[in-house]
C-alpha cells in the first residue's frame, strides 16, 4: 500500500474532524437548550422571520417551512427564507433566533452586502472545483506522479477553503444584523436576546470549525504533493 496512506499528516485530517464534531456538539447542545424555552413575547420563529422583514421593507421575501428540522437557510435566487419546521412553528429562543439569522442574509442580499454577493458567485465554480479536486489528485498519481495534474487537483479543493473562509464574514454579519432586529422589533425579552446571541454564537462556531478543517486539509495536500518528488 502507498507510503502516504500513513503519513504522519493524517494529524491534521484528525484536528479537523475533532474541531467539527466539538463545533456540531456545542451548537446541537445549545439550540436544543433554548429549544425548549419559550419567549415571552409567544412569537414563533416564521412570525419573527415575518415581522424583521416587512420592518424592513423587504415584503417581496417569502417564507416557507421545510418538512425536517433542520436545513434553515436563505435562498437568493428566490428570496425566500425557509426555516426548518421546528423553528417555523415553535414560539422559542432558539426559532426566533435563527429565524432572524436567515432574515440577516435577506437583508444583506437586499442591500447588496458585497460578502454575500461573491459568496453566492463563487457557487457553482466551488461545487465543481469540490467535486473534481480530490480525483484529478489521483489520477495524478495513477499517472506516473503527474505535477501538473495535482496541482490542478489542489488549486481546485483549494476553491472550497476560499468559500469556506468568504462565508465567515457573511455568517458573523447575518447574526450581527438578527441580533440588531430582534432588539430593535422587540421580538423577545433583553434576557431572551442573550439566549439568542448564545444560539448564533455557537452556530457561527460551526463554520469556524469548517474552514479551519478546509484549510488543514489543504496544508496536508500541500504537505503530501506540494514538491515535485514522487513518492515510491
Amino acid at each position: 500500500m502507498p507510503y502516504y496512506y500513513y503519513d504522519f499528516t493524517y494529524i491534521l485530517v484528525i484536528i479537523g474532524m475533532v474541531l467539527c464534531l466539538g463545533a456540531s456538539f456545542r451548537v446541537n447542545s445549545v439550540m436544543k437548550k433554548y429549544g425548549k424555552v419559550g419567549n415571552s413575547t409567544g412569537i414563533t420563529g416564521a412570525e419573527a422571520a415575518r415581522r424583521i422583514l416587512n420592518n424592513e421593507g423587504l415584503y417581496n421575501v417569502q417564507i416557507e417551512c421545510l418538512q425536517s428540522d433542520q436545513g434553515d437557510h436563505y435562498d437568493p435566487r428566490t428570496n425566500t427564507v425557509r426555516l426548518s419546521y421546528q423553528n417555523f412553528n415553535e414560539a422559542t429562543v432558539t426559532a426566533v433566533g435563527v429565524a432572524a439569522h436567515e432574515c440577516g442574509h435577506a437583508i444583506q442580499h437586499a442591500k447588496g452586502y458585497s460578502p454575500l454577493n461573491f459568496r453566492t458567485a463563487l457557487v457553482p465554480v466551488v461545487n465543481i472545483g469540490s467535486r473534481i479536486g480530490m480525483p484529478i489528485i489521483i489520477l495524478g498519481m495513477l499517472l506516473s506522479w503527474n505535477h501538473v495534474l495535482i496541482q490542478i487537483g489542489i488549486w481546485a479543493f483549494s476553491l472550497s477553503v476560499l468559500f469556506q473562509l468568504v462565508t465567515l464574514p457573511v455568517e458573523f454579519n447575518a447574526s450581527s444584523r438578527a441580533i440588531a432586529k430582534i432588539d430593535q422589533y422587540g421580538l423577545v425579552s433583553m434576557e431572551e436576546n442573550r439566549g439568542c446571541k448564545k444560539v448564533l454564537s455557537a452556530a457561527a462556531m460551526t463554520y469556524v470549525a469548517a474552514a479551519a478543517s478546509s484549510i488543514l486539509q489543504l496544508l496536508r495536500l500541500i504537505l503530501l504533493f506540494g514538491g515535485n518528488r514522487r513518492r515510491d
